[in-house]
């Protein structure tokens, strides 16, 4: 009988828990269009309170909870300032220039993960005296930075964005999809980053283990203006307090355990720089991210194509780049296994 593939393709792939599936199968419910569903509420006052925002929305998916983000924060033709490397721009189907009329206005990437400032600066610089340019709308960060390798985008960085926006009446969207693991990793306390961010949007189903969605957290009349947003997209959802009652679950039993995902993910890397002409830096490993390169003759989808047939799940990532993310369905030893099934295709 042939193993079970070990799948390293995304956090995402993880299946809810034990508590997860419980709390499902028993949860109260009500139609959450009309406001009335319990578990709903209380997921998202509980994500509320962890982020430190007024209010929270539950919405299917982290793609949604940014666009209805960026709808709520943005009239028409509006610009959206973010990274060139940013999720938003690369991964969510154009949604806020083909749904919301906004225009993307993308400043370098630096390596990890962090926006130039100067670039940030001429971005949201207010040319409203001028008819032929687009006024600036909202401007965007993402912790843990994922194409960046995990990176972890500093508090520091955070607050300096934050000001410079602020200088140019801005507000900042915060996309925080993995932002716990950047919270697990430095040690911290998720509000020192949310608090330098107007809005922020996590993902339940990545690290945090759960089968579905997502929440999006703010000041109570910008979460009224996302919640309108979110039935505009087709997010309204009816007797959602069981898809809600495991992101109860996740947000009470899940954060922590995110450093085991790190640890191994760091084990990994270790194992892959021992392997002769595979490029990877793995200093650069912060969080359950690991980015490496295969050797030439290797093209990174003949490299994840045969790591396939030998039961490791990879993807591609831009160039010569090759992905695998740790998560709480992968062990010590499956990283270990994976690294050296890798070690032998080469």
């Amino acid at each position: 009988m042939r193993r079970a593939a070990i799948d390293l393709r995304s956090d995402t792939v993880t299946r809810p828990t034990p508590a997860m599936r419980a709390a499902m199968a028993s949860a109260e419910v009500g139609d959450d269009v009309f406001g009335d569903d319990p578990t709903v509420h209380r997921l998202e006052a509980a994500a509320a309170r962890l982020v430190g925002k007024d209010a929270a929305l539950f919405v299917p998916s982290g793609t949604m909870g940014n666009l209805a983000s960026l709808l709520a924060h943005c009239e028409r033709a509006r610009t959206v300032i973010l990274g060139d490397q940013a999720h938003i721009f690369l991964y969510e189907g154009g949604g806020a220039s083909a749904l919301g009329g906004l225009i993307y206005r993308t400043v370098p990437n630096l390596p990890d993960g962090r926006l130039p400032l100067a670039a940030v600066e001429d971005a949201a610089r207010d040319m409203g005296g001028d008819a032929h340019f687009a006024l600036p709308g909202v401007v965007c960060l993402e912790n843990t930075h994922n194409r960046s390798g995990g990176r972890i985008v500093s508090v520091e960085h955070a607050a300096e964005v934050a000001a410079l926006a602020a200088s140019r009446g801005l507000p900042v969207h915060l996309d925080g999809a993995r932002l716990f693991n950047a919270a697990v990793a430095a040690g911290r306390p998720v509000t020192d980053w949310t608090r330098h961010a107007t809005s922020v949007q996590f993902c339940l189903s990545k690290g945090l283990g759960a089968p579905v969605g997502s929440m999006v957290a703010g000041p109570a009349d910008f979460i009224a203006r996302a919640r309108r947003c979110r039935k505009m997209l087709g997010g309204g959802m009816r007797q959602a307090g069981v898809i809600a009652a495991a992101g109860l679950v996740a947000l009470e039993t899940m954060i922590d355990r995110l450093a085991d995902d790190h640890a191994n993910a760091k084990r990994m890397a270790a194992a892959l720089a021992a392997i002769p002409g595979l490029t990877i830096d793995p200093d650069s490993v912060e969080t359950n991210i690991v980015v490496f390169e295969p050797p030439e003759p290797w093209t990174p989808r003949d490299f994840v194509a045969a790591a396939k047939e030998k039961g490791v799940l990879l993807v591609t990532f831009g160039g010569r780049r090759v992905r695998a993310m740790t998560h709480g369905d992968v062990t010590a030893r499956e990283c270990e296994q994976a690294a050296a099934i890798l070690c032998g295709l080469l």
